[in-house]
């Protein structure tokens, strides 16, 4: 059984451990790096500045263990929704999680009246892309505006 819960700022130390895992299990999935978030710079109120700032941030529970995470902001005064730090465990992986987490960014940016969900996607990353496709994202091309010493990201949107 999945269930989802939106973390208010007091839940900040959930959320840490879910980014941090997240960050040390998937490195290629990611622009953040472990060590932007580890050492000096894992600190409370850094983290409960990132759970203040963004106005949505989910963990899903797949059996009672943390199996997930996501985040959603607002990425444009035009009220397009951007999905955000998206991961889901290798233990809860092919078991719908991600579909259910998917749901609820869309679910909020509806409720929000965004008119599109819009998710940047290391281009390599395949399972990940295949998993948007079938919520209805589409590959826009490249991120724009991109250094070209980043890893190739591509930017997919769905409209609502």
């Amino acid at each position: 059984m999945i269930r989802l819960r939106r973390l208010n700022v007091v839940e900040w130390p959930l959320w840490r451990e879910m980014r941090l895992e997240a960050l040390r299990e998937a490195p290629y999935a990611f622009g953040s790096k472990l060590a932007d978030w580890a050492g000096v710079r894992d600190a409370e109120e850094r983290w409960r500045k990132r759970l203040t700032e963004v106005p949505l941030n989910v963990i899903a529970e797949l059996h009672n263990r943390p199996a997930g995470m996501v985040g959603a902001t607002f990425a444009n005064p035009q009220r397009e929704v951007e999905l955000i730090s998206m991961w889901v465990a290798p233990f809860a992986r092919g078991q719908g999680v991600g579909d259910c987490l998917i749901g609820a960014v869309i679910g909020w940016a509806k409720e929000q009246q965004a008119t599109k969900v819009l998710l940047d996607v290391m281009e390599d990353n395949l399972r990940a892309t295949a998993l948007y496709n079938r919520h209805g994202f589409i590959d826009r091309g490249p991120v724009p505006n991109a250094s070209p010493a980043d890893p190739l990201e591509r930017r997919m949107a769905r409209n609502i």
